[in-house]
């Protein structure tokens, strides 16, 4: 049978390269790996509970560079006849693992809590206070190392948002220290484990949403599917747009598949040329689109309902 449709497949190139920001993350695992020793040290010698808390969630915290860390070495491994598209999409799995573990600590930090209203214990707000205010400069410390990187990556943005909500919750513990010693409210201490978990769930709830959605291979956020559609069906020569379909890759890039209806087959270079640069100004940056024309289109539609 004699072939109707004129189909012309485009794989574009990545535009935006996946650079771990390594140095970065190995010195904040390295600093942040410290505070925990230290703050669970004072934690257990003191037995207050806002410092354990805290020092578990910053444990968690240095398992989570750690797997961002992990995340851009995997993205960086190179593609195979098994893993054509490398190991990018280990990103999406490490983000949601990450947020996963999150969620585990705030349920812990809760249960403890709850376990401290019932049983309160004294607590020394000196040493709370101290230990909280190192907390302060080591986690504002780490969240301005990631600051720059983080407007470009889920995982690199999770990290800054966590570490930011500790610095707000190290400012949380110092009050409560200052509370207990001059007024002896050893109450506050599982009132300030609560707030933290509080924080904790509202900074990786939507990291918690967004993994989800990248690992269904729902459209990452900020990209609307009708804007994209429009743009393309914008461009010369374009008369519609069918089949299109946008996921994540990774954390960092894009990707899209779709039919795109041209007036005539002779302008087909200059059509796939615009199409490919209005993609890129959307964050698209791997696309493959299958050119055709209006009577091939509606020859294809027919064939699809037929059936």
């Amino acid at each position: 049978m004699e072939e109707t449709h004129n189909h012309h497949h485009h794989h574009h190139a990545h535009v935006h390269e996946v650079k771990s920001p390594g140095g970065i993350f190995i010195l904040s695992i390295a600093l942040n790996a410290a505070f925990v020793a230290v703050e669970a040290g004072v934690g257990f010698w003191q037995g207050s509970l806002s410092l354990l808390s805290d020092a578990g969630h910053n444990l968690g915290d240095v398992f989570s560079l750690a797997l961002v860390l992990a995340a851009f070495r995997l993205a960086a491994v190179r593609a195979s006849s098994r893993f054509t598209y490398g190991l990018r999409k280990s990103t999406v799995l490490i983000s949601l693992l990450n947020a996963i573990i999150l969620l585990v600590a705030v349920g812990a930090i809760i249960l403890e809590s709850v376990h401290k209203f019932a049983e309160p214990a004294p607590v020394n707000g000196v040493a709370v206070s101290w230990t909280a205010f190192v907390g302060i400069i080591i986690n504002g410390a780490t969240a301005l190392l990631l600051m720059r990187g983080q407007k470009g990556d889920i995982n690199v943005r999770g990290a800054f948002l966590h570490m930011a909500a500790d610095t707000l919750v190290s400012v949380g513990v110092v009050v409560s220290g200052l509370v207990i010693t001059f007024t002896g409210w050893t109450l506050v201490d599982p009132a300030v484990s609560l707030a933290i978990a509080a924080v904790i769930l509202v900074s990786t709830w939507q990291l918690l949403a967004e993994s989800l959605r990248l690992s269904l291979d729902g459209t990452p956020e900020g990209i609307e599917p009708e804007r994209v559609r429009a743009a393309m069906e914008a461009c010369p020569h374009v008369s519609g747009v069918h089949h299109l379909h946008i996921w994540a890759m990774s954390t960092t890039a894009n990707a899209l598949t779709a039919h795109v209806v041209i007036d005539s087959l002779d302008s087909m270079e200059q059509a796939k040329a615009a199409v490919k640069a209005a993609l890129a100004a959307e964050g698209i940056a791997h696309s493959t689109l299958e050119m055709e024309t209006e009577d091939c289109h509606c020859a294809d539609l027919g064939l699809r309902y037929g059936d």
